[in-house]
């Protein structure tokens, strides 16, 4: 049975952390850094327009200077690769790593419905693993005994 993007939603949970195109990259990273999270996406009006990575963050450091001085609509990433809650984990690791990047938005009918991250990724694959090795594990002592 393929996992798919929806079950590590359910597992995670479907709460999305966004900001403003209007805030400061500063405001945007001292969100990001208070939720422990890597990317935050970026709404205008109410349309998703954006995403903002810890990359990002570096980058604009070295390129714009104070972080406090630079909208956060002026460094985001708008050309995002996307994925929907029907696409299988191997989908999603296969675009993470051919691509080098680590968060994906997941995107339902035109609407964010999450953020997935290459951690989500690797945490639901290895405990899905674990389940897999424990079942198996027992089978093979059933069949012994």
């Amino acid at each position: 049975m393929a996992i798919r993007i929806k079950d590590i939603l359910k597992d995670k949970g479907l709460e999305v952390i966004s900001v403003d195109s209007g805030v400061t990259v500063d405001a945007a990273v001292r969100k990001m850094m208070e939720r422990n999270i890597g990317a935050i996406l970026v709404y205008e009006e109410g349309n998703f327009t954006g995403m903002f990575t810890e990359r990002d963050v570096l980058k604009c450091w070295v390129d714009r200077g104070p972080l406090d001085k630079v909208a956060i609509k002026d460094v985001m990433i708008t050309d995002l690769l996307i994925i929907t809650p029907e696409d299988s984990l191997e989908y999603a690791m296969s675009i993470m790593t051919n691509k080098r990047i680590r968060h994906l938005p997941v995107i339902d009918k035109k609407r964010i419905v999450g953020l997935v991250s290459i951690r989500d990724v690797v945490k639901f694959h290895v405990g899905h693993l674990e389940s897999e090795v424990h079942y198996l594990k027992d089978f093979i002592i059933s069949e012994n005994e």
